[in-house]
This record gives structure tokens, sequence and C-alpha cells, in this order.
């Protein structure tokens, strides 16, 4: 039975949305809810398969307050998933499709968003950011490559209508698990445009655990077919090879791990003998050589279940570790501490423990060396050659090898008490910067000054006068390391506008750096040092720490007869509060400047007016005044 308006001609519906619904009484009513308060032309298809906890009946009220947005097709025996939302898309009159798990719900503009994404771009599929997923989908994007979005094959996402009827895109009502990756992996392949909306959360799922940790068997059998759906429509190359490997390592080899060790040893076999027949067949140079320590480890042991089972409790013991110290010997950072896999016997399995470095832009990897620790033991000492480290931000992960897997984890959130980071060094006149992250303590290092500040202090020690040049003399240090060698800038930038003004500083001596400098425009000019410290150049502010350092103010006339006279005042100062070098540059009229002295006389006038006054009075008031 239908409800709803049997008019089903377009009504300038711009999206039509597919819920469908079985025994969903208790989430229901905020994924219904969180459907009407989108501010889009909608119509809501919500189908019922044969529901017995209320949903009917809530469904009945739903449809008849909103008989213009809400119509609900009734089925008297539950089917699948695929064949609800195919019946779902046979009524659908929108221009656009989204797909709606009755348990999950929507951001309140979330359609909106996607609409105006598919509308701008012309885009055939529009993938939102799904809340709380970690490997879904982070930056938006009007074109996004196929790589980009691939690792997101839920059907949550905007689905241009006539696109899905002229390629016949439908979900298959034989399967019962992972219909929609099937739907969404050939509907990938067709489209033309594929947008992203990232810049806030679309979709909700508040679906439970992977139905393939709880029958891994069955699910190998279900991604058998996007897999081969993908290499209908991909031919062999870099492109396939990237699609395959993230169903063979997000699919398949991941049920080799906890769902291995939770199936019997008869389950185990069939699972391993249907993951090798899965790699036999799709296992391609181009995604061995993409395959992590891990998943390769397995690769190399599907005809060893017992190592199997050994991999998969690798993979599933917790990682213990604890940052024992950190400290500079010369120019090298040693980090000590300690790491195991608990509930893992690290001597009997040759485990080793290490330190790696890893990049956070380019993600290349260092292996620093190790003077204690290493095969079977938990505690290390791992020594940075710092000064071999290119500029980066450099992330410390503990990692434990074992059985041919490893394991990695970011060291320092557990820490000795009152381990911590040593003081910057410069480095071959680079800085580094050991530092831990605010948010959970990780240990890092910071090669060049990229995104962690540098304590480095610029004091003014004489600022005089050569002719008409101010020359600026001071003393550089980063942390208490002398870095004269590092100047590169003294820049001037005035207050008001912001325009900048550099003088070439040099190095006079180890701390010592001088700066010359002329052709300043009237304003107010703030004194800044640049140092070049092997990453980004930074600047810091030049600090006054006595006043009679500072030179006096210069004047001097300038121009023609003709062109007219003006007076240069050129006025080195500390600032009130921060005591920072400033320079005030004032021009002045023959006129301005006879004025001002004008007014000064007359100050002066009034003063001394005023002082005489008051010594008159008293003196009248006093008894000697009196008695003359």
């Amino acid at each position: 039975m239908d409800t709803g308006s049997d008019q089903r001609a377009d009504r300038g519906i711009d999206v039509s949305v597919v819920v469908p619904a079985y025994n969903r009484r208790a989430s229901l009513d905020r994924c219904l809810t969180s459907l009407l308060v989108q501010r889009v032309a909608k119509e809501i298809i919500v189908v019922d398969g044969g529901s017995r906890d209320g949903t009917r009946a809530l469904l009945g009220l739903y449809a008849a307050h909103h008989p213009r947005l809400i119509t609900v097709i009734q089925d008297a025996q539950p089917g699948t998933p695929g064949g609800a939302r195919n019946r779902g898309l046979e009524r659908a009159a929108g221009r656009y499709v989204f797909f709606c798990d009755a348990g999950d719900h929507l951001a309140p503009d979330a359609l909106a968003r996607l609409i105006a994404a598919a509308d701008r771009n012309g885009a055939d599929v529009v993938v939102g950011k799904v809340a709380g997923v970690r490997q879904g989908v982070r930056e938006s994007a009007d074109r996004a490559a196929l790589t980009d979005v691939y690792d997101d094959l839920s059907c949550f996402k905007l689905f241009r209508r006539d696109f899905l009827e002229r390629h016949a895109i439908r979900f298959d009502e034989t399967q019962r698990r992972g219909e929609d990756m099937t739907f969404t992996v050939h509907a990938y392949c067709h489209a033309r445009v594929i947008s992203v909306v990232a810049d806030g959360d679309c979709y909700h799922a508040e679906g439970g655990g992977e139905a393939s940790a709880r029958d891994p068997l069955g699910w190998l059998r279900v991604v058998r077919t996007p897999i081969e759906v993908m290499a209908r429509h991909v031919p062999p190359g870099a492109l396939r090879d990237r699609l395959l490997l993230r169903h063979l390592r997000r699919d398949v080899l991941a049920q080799l791990g906890v769902p291995f060790l939770a199936a019997c040893e008869a389950e185990r076999e069939k699972i391993a003998v249907e993951v090798a027949d899965i790699c036999g067949q799709w296992l391609t140079p181009g995604v061995r050589a993409g395959l992590d320590g891990v998943d390769a480890a397995r690769v190399a042991a599907l005809d060893d279940p017992d190592r199997l089972v050994r991999l998969a409790r690798v993979e599933a013991a917790p990682l213990r570790h604890r940052l024992t110290g950190v400290e500079w010997r010369g120019d090298r950072l040693v980090i000590e501490g300690w790491a195991a896999l608990a509930g893992v016997d690290g001597a009997a399995l040759d485990s080793t423990v290490g330190l790696v470095l890893r990049e956070r832009l380019s993600r290349e990897e260092r292996v620093p060396s190790l003077t204690r620790g290493g095969t079977g033991a938990g505690s290390f000492t791992a020594v940075l050659d710092v000064a071999a480290l290119p500029a980066g931000v450099w992330d410390v992960h503990v990692a434990v090898e074992c059985e041919g897997a490893r394991r990695l984890a970011r060291l320092g959130s557990r820490r000795e008490p009152g381990a911590g980071v040593p003081p910057v060094r410069l480095v071959g006149g680079v800085v580094a910067v050991p530092f831990l992250t605010r948010s959970h303590g990780h240990l890092g290092l910071d090669v060049g000054g990229h995104v962690v500040r540098i304590p480095a202090a610029v004091r003014l020690t004489r600022a005089w006068w050569r002719g008409r040049r101010l020359r600026v003399e001071g003393q550089a240090l980063v942390g208490e390391e002398a870095a004269a060698t590092a100047v590169r800038h003294l820049i001037w930038r005035e207050r008001a506008s912001g325009r900048e003004h550099r003088e070439r500083a040099l190095a006079v001596g180890p701390r010592e750096f001088a700066a010359e400098t002329t052709g300043l425009r009237p304003g107010t000019w703030d004194a800044y040092l640049e140092l070049g410290l092997g990453g980004p150049p930074v600047r810091f502010p030049v600090k006054v720490a006595d006043a009679d350092a500072l030179g006096r103010p210069l004047r001097w006339w300038r121009g023609t007869l003709r062109w007219g006279v003006v007076q240069w005042t050129v006025r080195p100062y500390a600032t009130a509060v921060n005591r920072r070098l400033s320079v005030s540059v004032r021009v002045a009229t023959p006129l301005t400047v006879a004025r001002r002295m004008i007014r000064i006389l007359r100050r002066r006038n009034c003063e001394s007016f005023a002082t005489t006054t008051r010594c008159s009075k008293v003196g009248g008031d006093s008894p000697v005044s009196k008695g003359l």
C-alpha cells in the first residue's frame, strides 16, 4: 500500500530522499526530523518492509502531518535493503536522489550544500563528509579524482537521478550485505564529475560494527561482486591497481586480523582459502608493491595458518610504550624508552623494538641508530643525527616488528615523571626544536622552525647616526645559543599601512649583528630582525633594554626654494609596553616649523609667568613681606 500524493509529475523537486525502514521505530523519529528541516525542495520516500515494532504506526503519523513531503511504501514482507532502495528509486521524482538509512540522520544544511555543489559543477555524484569516519573524504573538491573518493563506498551520497536511469544503475536485490558497495562502485565508474563537500559534517551514521567482523567468510564472498564491477569498467593499469589495493587491504586481507582470531580452526582454514583465491585473481605486481608490512606478511603466510594466527595476535595486541628520557648529546638527540606488545612473547617471536621518524608532509621515514635495545628487548636508546635530517616536522613513532609485521605508535603520550623535552639547539645553522604536541603530548622534532614557536631574543645594544643613516647594532640569540650567523634582514614595518622596508643585516660577531637604514618614508616604523634557521624565514622584534642605547632625533632640511623646503625629523624610540625599537619619521614645512616654535615659546612664557605669579603670592603672604 502506498500513501501520499498520486501526482507523480515533476513538481519542481530538487531531491528525493529514499529511506528503507525495517523495525527502526527507536531511531526513525530523529532521522525524519533531520530530513524535514532541510531547506530544499524535497520529497521523502520511506519504504517499510513489514516492520513489527511500531515503525508502521509512526510512519502513518508522519505521512498524515506531511502529506506533500512524505510518501510511505508498505511491503507485506521484509526484503533486502537493496530491494527497498530500488522501490524508492522507482517512485523518485527529484532531480537528485539521496539514500539515507533510518538509523542515521543528516546535518541541518547537508542537502543544500550537496545540491549546490552538484549544480555548480554538473556533478553526477556528490560525496559528503560522514561524521566520525577517519578514512573518509577530508577536503572539498569540485572535481575529485576517483582515487580520492574510492575509500568511501557507502551509498549515503547525492546522485543525479537521470544519470542513474541512463546507466541503469540499481541495487542488487539478492545481496543482504554489501549491496551499497556494488551500487556505488558502478556509479563511480560511470560518473563524469564527482564532487566532494567536506567543509562540515553532512551525514551522521549511527550503525553498528562492520558486518565483516560478524561473518568474515560471508563478507569475502560478497566483496567479489564490487571488485568484478570495477574491473569491468577500469582497464588494467595504475588506476585499477590503486582501486584494487583499497579492496584487498580493507575488504579482503583485513579478514585475517581480529575476525580470523574469533573464528574456529575449521573456519580459519576456509577464510585463508577464500583470501588466497581472491589474491590469486587480483593481486597484481602493482598491488603487491603497495601493501604495507602487515599485509605483505599475510600474503606470504596464506599457506601457513599458524603464522596467520600469530600475525593476527601481533596486530590485535595492545602496543604498550613509555618515554623515559630525551636529551642532547652534542648535536645528536638521544631518546630513551621502552615498548612491548601486551600478551606477546617478543623474545620467542624474534621481535625488535626501535624508533621511526616520519615527516608530516612528505611521509618520508628515517630510522635512527640504536645503542641499546633491539632484538627481544623492550627498552631502547635511539640516537638521532639531527644534522642529517632534512628540514621538516618529524613525528617520533615507536616501532615493534614481529613475525614480519610492524606496529607503530606515536611516542610520548606516556612518559616517566620529569621526562620532558630539552631546549632548542642550532645544528649546523639549522634550528632543531624538540616538542610535545598540545593535544596528546606526542614527541616530535621541528627541524627549521615550521610549526613550533622558536624561543629567540633580539636585543638592541646601540642605535646611532652615521650621517643620515641609522645604524642598528644588537645581539641575536636562539635559546641560549649565539645566532648572529643566521641574520638575514632588518625589516621595518610601517604601523598604519603595513608596508615594509628591508635592509641587509650582517653578523659582526658570534651573537652581534649590525644593519644600516635610510630611505624610510613618513610614518611609524617597527623594527624586526629576520633570521634564516633552515626553514621558512622567521622574524623577531628588536627589543630595547636600555633607553640610553637610542640615538638622538635627527633633523634636516630637504628640497629647493622653487619646489618647497621641508624639515625631516627621524626619532628612534622604545615603545612603552613591549620596549620594541621603533622609529618615528615626520615631515614639516617651514610654516609648520615656525608655528611649532611659536607654540613652544608661548608655552615657555606661560610657564615662566605662572612661576613668577606663584612666587609673588608666596612672597606677599610671608611674615617677611608683611613686616616690610
